[in-house]
């Protein structure tokens, strides 16, 4: 799996998600171009802009899909009907059949839960997904948008029942978004789980484009679409400034656009395993895919983890002192992200 890839959310036209901004002939040109520069992982969903990301992402990947690694994904609403969503049996089976169909492959190579599902059964959902791996449909599966504590659940089951285990995460890591830090990271440390992030740059938060002087970025997708903790706003400009400051500082010291320095941290901390791109023009690509040579310095490193720390809660707060009072007789170093400043 290459340390960045490359994410189809953007293929085909307005939908729901209103994303779909690049027709067959941009996909063409974009696969080519990260095919080029070495990703070899490309990630799309049944539910984005309503099947057509896999049908272009697809087409784009004929005649080298020997080369490309291809995750999808189950569990969003992709219909009005009862069944067209969420993670039970019925959905699984027919969802990864018209995603394989759209795709224009026998195989994807990672089978992502797309969300959790609190009304089906968990048993049911891994049953049904150790079934596509041994259909020959899926080789790997992971989850996206989990709770630790039902990741941790769900591969303990596996495990149990002899079923294909998840080996990916797929969830949302950034400068201004660490939040998977608290639980999920030391899951997936724990469980030999990789994450692959999606939205590294906050929805192009960390792109540099969003400014005082043009706080729509050029019309850009925080401008009518803010699902994340940060948005196209002043007040989040100011809260996270200290952040954009050094980011922008280090990316002039070291000739790079600010979304290198953006995308190279969040790829060199603990248990990431690669990356996701978005883009919706070649040029913008481009500029992300110098992230893929380029290395943070320990310095640097240590500057924008401290300046991006999140608060700590409980048990956070509590551990390290646990860690640290002799009475307790624990001896050791108190591993991150329970450490304290």
């Amino acid at each position: 799996m290459s340390r960045l890839a490359f994410g189809a959310m953007t293929f085909g036209g307005p939908s729901r998600y209103g994303l779909g901004k690049v027709d067959a002939q941009g996909a063409q040109a974009m696969v080519g171009a990260a095919l080029d520069a070495g990703i070899n992982l490309f990630d799309t969903a049944d539910v984005y802009n309503e099947g057509q990301s896999e049908t272009l992402l697809g087409e784009a990947l004929r005649g080298c899909r020997e080369e490309a690694l291809i995750a999808t994904k189950v569990g969003a609403k992709v219909g009005d009907g009862l069944l067209d969503c969420r993670l039970s049996a019925h959905h699984i089976h027919r969802s990864i059949d018209g995603s394989l169909r759209r795709l224009g492959t026998d195989w994807v190579d990672v089978y992502i839960c797309h969300r959790p599902d609190f009304l089906t059964p968990l048993e049911e959902t891994l049953a049904a997904l150790d079934q596509v791996i041994r259909a020959g449909k899926a080789r790997y599966i992971g989850f996206s948008n989990w709770p630790a504590w039902l990741a941790a659940r769900a591969i303990e089951i596996q495990k149990r029942e002899g079923w294909s285990r998840f080996v990916v995460a797929q969830m949302y890591y950034s400068l201004v978004g660490r939040d998977v830090e608290a639980e999920v990271v030391p899951c997936a440390l724990a469980s030999d789980v990789g994450l692959m992030v999606w939205s590294p740059l906050a929805a192009g938060f960390l792109s540099g484009k969003y400014t005082d002087a043009d706080p729509s970025g050029g019309g850009g997708r925080l401008a009518t679409r803010t699902s994340f903790s940060v948005g196209a706003t002043a007040e989040a400009r100011a809260r996270w400034s200290p952040i954009l400051e050094a980011q922008h500082r280090i990316a002039r010291a070291r000739g790079v656009p600010p979304a290198t320095v953006a995308l190279a941290w969040v790829g060199q901390r603990p248990a990431v395993s690669t990356v996701l791109l978005g883009a919706t023009r070649p040029e913008q690509l481009a500029d992300n895919l110098r992230a893929a040579d380029f290395t943070l310095s320990e310095a640097e490193m240590a500057e924008l983890e401290h300046l991006s720390r999140p608060e700590s809660r409980y048990p956070q707060t509590f551990l390290p002192r646990v860690y640290e009072d002799p009475a307790y007789h624990v001896v050791g170093r108190v591993p991150e992200p329970y450490a304290r400043d």
